[in-house]
């Protein structure tokens, strides 16, 4: 082989190396474009999501104004709050239904707390474990927006 056959070769081995490198250099650069891509929707998403939060937690207490309304028998309040409750419920609104379920809190503040009965102790003794707090009163409905706490419930436990 003549020394120009050599130095062909070497210069494709080169050329191939750098269009190689390149070419990693390129791909690389694609995928930190599309997780940048994937992050920023993401984090538009949540933000989105925040902000209609703060609007929606800015409701509750139009929705809080029925359901007193309501329990004090005042007529033709239903209808509204029914339709505010279902709109709201439409884009993510999910009302906490904690009434006798064990207390959580993660999803409730306990301002009220009354000690077990000595029925309820008795039979907690009996199965030979601690008797479980329980809501046994709801003051003031707690709420989830998309699976996160936008505001607690106001509960009377009981153990």
């Amino acid at each position: 082989m003549s020394s120009e056959e050599l130095s062909i070769e070497a210069l494709v081995e080169q050329l191939t190396k750098e269009r190689d490198e390149f070419k990693d250099i390129a791909l690389r650069g694609q995928a930190e474009f599309e997780n940048y891509r994937k992050r920023s929707a993401s984090q538009l998403i949540d933000e989105s999501d925040r902000n209609a939060g703060r609007i929606v937690d800015s409701l509750l207490s139009a929705l809080d104004a029925c359901e007193a309304a309501m329990s004090h028998g005042v007529v033709g309040v239903e209808p509204i709050f029914s339709s505010l409750l279902t709109a709201l419920q439409k884009q993510g609104l999910e009302v906490l239904n904690l009434l006798d379920t064990v207390f959580d809190p993660s999803v409730a503040d306990a301002v009220v707390h009354e000690p077990a009965d000595a029925d309820e102790m008795a039979d907690a003794t009996n199965e030979s474990s601690v008797a479980e707090t329980r809501v046994v009163e709801v003051l003031r409905t707690g709420y989830l927006w998309k699976g996160r706490v936008l505001r607690a419930a106001m509960v009377k436990v009981k153990g």
